[in-house]
This record gives C-alpha cells, structure tokens and sequence, in this order.
C-alpha cells in the first residue's frame, strides 16, 4: 500500500502569518461594530429618556459622539479592507433591545435603576471601544492604512466619554440607591 498525499481539493488549510491576522482583525472589528450598534441605540435611548434634565443635557453629546465613533469604526473597517459582517451588527442590536426586557422596579415609567443599569452599560462600552483604540494604535505603527492622528482624536474623545457617564453614573448610583443605605 503506498501512500499518497490527498488531492488538494480535499486538504484544508489553516490560514498562517499575515492571512491569519487579517482574519482574525476582522472579527475583532467586528465584534467591535456589533458593540458599537447596541452603544449607539443605548446612549441615544438614555439621551432620550433623560431629555430635558441634566442628564440628557449632557448624554445628548456623549450619545452623539458614540454614533460618530460608530462610523468611524466602519471608515477603519473600509480603510483596511475589512467586510461588515450584517450578522454581528444585528446581534449587537438585538442584544441591546433584549437588554431593556429586564425587571427595573418599574412598569411604565424610567427607574432610577434604570438609567443607572444603562450608564454603567455605556461605561462599560466606552472602555471596551477605548480599548479597541488602543489596539488600532499600536497595530498603526507598522500599518500605514491607520491614520495614527485620527486614532489619537478617538482615543481622546472615549476619555471624555468616560469622565462624563462615570461623573453620572456615580450620581445616580446615589440617587437610585440612596434609600437602601440606610
């Protein structure tokens, strides 16, 4: 019996070197996309609900700037070449529109809860999209498609974002909690 290789058509290869992190860039952008879908319909829901109050006063910004980072993730997905994957983008929506069937203490109205749930959610987005920043940056130093300034003005508007839900989030942590403390 001898031995003989498979025909190509049957063998699979894994792909290597630069293929691989190529495609695995890929579905880290995308992953980061489908994030940046359910932070987009979240901040622009809170910047609604809080319409009129402070809080709104200054999530209508935030809500806008994270709507911009959204495109601006899409215009690096394009700049390297990357495809949007439609699945993971309507699985970042429908996780965040799955995200607001959960028990608040209240029925018709906004909580306290709530909107304190939402401000850590988006806390939590923004540091994961900071993080994805950070990334970019460092892959920019030997990537030329990744405009390094344009990284460094993201980077710096997600720290804002960060300042401004924690100072918020912290108040209405006092707020929505304060009766359980004492």
């Amino acid at each position: 019996m001898t031995n003989t290789p498979p025909s190509s058509g049957a063998t699979r290869h894994r792909p290597t070197g630069r293929t691989a992190g190529t495609k695995l860039l890929g579905i880290y952008l995308n992953d980061h996309l489908a994030g940046a879908a359910a932070g987009t319909q979240r901040a622009a829901r809170l910047a609604r609900t809080a319409r009129g109050s402070a809080l709104g006063r200054a999530m209508e910004p935030v809500a806008a700037e994270i709507a911009q980072d959204r495109t601006a993730l899409l215009d690096i997905m394009r700049d390297l070449g990357v495809p949007v994957r439609r699945y993971k983008v309507c699985a970042g929506w429908t996780a965040e529109k799955l995200g607001r069937l959960k028990p608040n203490g209240r029925l018709v109205r906004p909580s306290p809860l709530g909107i304190l749930l939402d401000l850590e959610a988006l806390r939590l987005g923004v540091e994961g999209k900071t993080a994805c920043w950070q990334t970019l940056r460092r892959l920019g130093a030997a990537d030329e498609r990744l405009d390094l300034a344009r990284l460094d003005t993201l980077l710096e508007r997600a720290r804002r974002q960060q300042e401004s839900i924690e100072e918020w989030r912290v108040r209405q942590a006092g707020e929505a909690l304060a009766a359980t403390a004492g």
